[in-house]
């Protein structure tokens, strides 16, 4: 599984695209730079078929709608952040971005924990609201797709409205009672792993030594 990498859109969000099988590829939120992005595919000679959306914050979907039209990948997003795809104000673009938002007109609910599957890949939706009430992050084989729930070292902001600091505190203990490492990759600055968060990320002390639930 090759995992490309590229900053897109305003605030330079983490997308992630991962080739699935020769040739083809999904990708973890497209915030912008719809052109950039379809140029990276050309050159990679890739098919892009599924958008795994982490959540629904403009920074992390400005770009798909352009993206899905130029290539008929389906969308992805929990059912909690879907209404967030069309609209400027619950995707936060109307008070943070200067940028024009272009609602995404076509999408698949995902509810729960469940999976979706590409190519040779597997990915486990885990549904982790906080940083919004549709937050998931993605996993398949080793790697975690955080999105803004997990950062290194740090954690996704839990003052937007559908915040919630305690709704963090239970993803959080969440994943970090995953059995196993991960790398992880999330939605914004660099990636990390499982196993150096629970050791060093403050956020997650509380959770040191008690047993699984």
């Amino acid at each position: 599984m090759k995992i490309h990498h590229l900053q897109l859109g305003p605030l330079r969000a983490n997308c992630y695209i991962v080739e699935t099988s020769p040739g083809r590829c999904v990708a973890v939120d497209i915030g912008g730079d719809s052109r950039l992005f379809l140029e990276f595919l050309k050159m990679r000679k890739l098919r892009l078929t599924k958008i795994l959306l982490t959540h629904g914050h403009f920074d992390h979907i400005g770009g798909v709608e352009e993206v899905r039209k130029a290539t008929g990948a389906e969308v992805y997003i929990h059912e909690l952040d879907a209404h967030m795809l069309e609209s400027t104000a619950h995707s936060l673009a109307a008070d943070m971005s200067f940028m024009t938002f272009t609602p995404v007109t076509d999408w698949t609910c995902v509810y729960g924990d469940c999976y979706i599957n590409d190519g040779e890949c597997e990915f486990r939706v885990l549904h982790t609201p906080g940083h919004s009430q549709g937050s998931v992050c993605y996993i398949c084989n080793d790697v975690m797709f955080s999105g803004d729930t997990l950062f290194c070292c740090s954690v996704g902001r839990t003052d937007f409205p559908g915040s919630s600091a305690s709704a963090m505190m239970y993803s959080l203990n969440k994943i970090y009672h995953l059995n196993g490492d991960y790398k992880v990759y999330p939605g914004h600055n660099e990636s990390t792993t499982l196993d150096y968060e629970r050791e060093s990320n403050p956020y997650l002390g509380q959770f040191r030594g008690k047993n699984d639930d």
